[in-house]
């Protein structure tokens, strides 16, 4: 059984594409877990499973390293459009892709399509939406608890479930400390990502990021335009600003019926040719 897979990254935020018209192996959640351990497997991020064209629209699939999908992924969805640059699917520049059923629309910036403009939906403070626990409310500067730890937080959904908690001083370390609680919180019923936030200007601000099903990640699409979007939406920020993460800079612009535009680099890493032992230990796998 030959597999092949293309790994990317989005400012460090690293993907594995398994194509399904280039393999035959179902990908399951225990074959995503080992396919994205960065010990047992070749090691990712993430899966983004792909392209699906019967609709005319190509279609991708998100998977979290634990397996389980995701319905949004920012990083995921500019590595995607550089895959099928690279791959001979798509020649024109402007394009519409699907994620989860929601189209977005994709732009190459360059010629070599390594920088990349994407929609990304609206904005949405509304906590049955996102979803979180309680009545129906606009999560904004509301206080949660966290390890019994009181923190101001603003809650959105970008297609996925976020919690922002703006702070003066963050780091990887509280990040971690702060987002394995978060993440799981009983406020939370799907679970949620975590941002901690900085506002260094009008037109700049800062995140450490914890993902659900993925823990700390060097950068986040999805989170960059969420943590954006709730400085922008108390008022601290321009609707348009640079989102710094500890693996680069994301832009991100809003409209004022709460459009996204996310504008960022990627970077292709190379073809994965799995060894014949780990291709048996995919098939072994339920």
């Amino acid at each position: 059984m030959n597999l092949v897979l293309e790994k990317y990254h989005g400012l460090g935020n690293d993907y594995l594409v398994y194509d399904p018209n280039k393999n035959e192996l179902l990908l399951t959640p225990e074959r995503v877990r080992l396919l994205c351990d960065r010990n047992y497997g070749i090691g990712a991020d993430g899966i983004l499973e792909g392209p699906w064209l019967e609709k005319g629209i190509p279609e991708v699939k998100v998977y979290n390293p634990d397996g389980s999908q995701s319905a949004q992924s920012g990083n995921g969805v500019r590595i995607f459009g550089k895959y099928l640059k690279d791959a001979g699917y798509i020649q024109k520049n402007h394009f519409t892709i699907s994620v989860a059923g929601v189209n977005q629309e994709i732009k190459y910036l360059n010629e070599e399509g390594t920088r990349i403009q994407a929609s990304m939906g609206k904005l949405n403070f509304w906590s049955d939406q996102i979803p979180v626990a309680g009545p129906r409310r606009e999560i904004l500067n509301e206080t949660m608890m966290f390890g019994s730890i009181p923190y101001r937080v603003t809650c959105v959904s970008v297609g996925n479930p976020h919690c922002v908690i703006w702070l003066n001083d963050i780091s990887k370390e509280l990040a971690c400390r702060i987002g394995s609680v978060c993440e799981t919180a009983p406020y939370f019923p799907e679970r949620v990502n975590m941002e901690l936030l900085k506002v260094v200007d009008r037109n700049n601000i800062e995140i450490e990021i914890y993902e659900r099903g993925a823990g700390y990640t060097l950068a986040s699409g999805s989170s960059g335009c969420a943590a954006a979007g709730a400085a922008w939406k108390m008022g601290l920020t321009d609707p348009k600003l640079l989102v710094h993460m500890p693996g680069g800079v994301l832009e991100v612009e809003f409209e004022e019926d709460g459009s996204i535009l996310m504008t960022g680099e990627v970077r292709c890493v190379g073809r994965f040719l799995p060894s014949h032992q780990l291709a048996e230990a995919l098939r072994a796998l339920p």
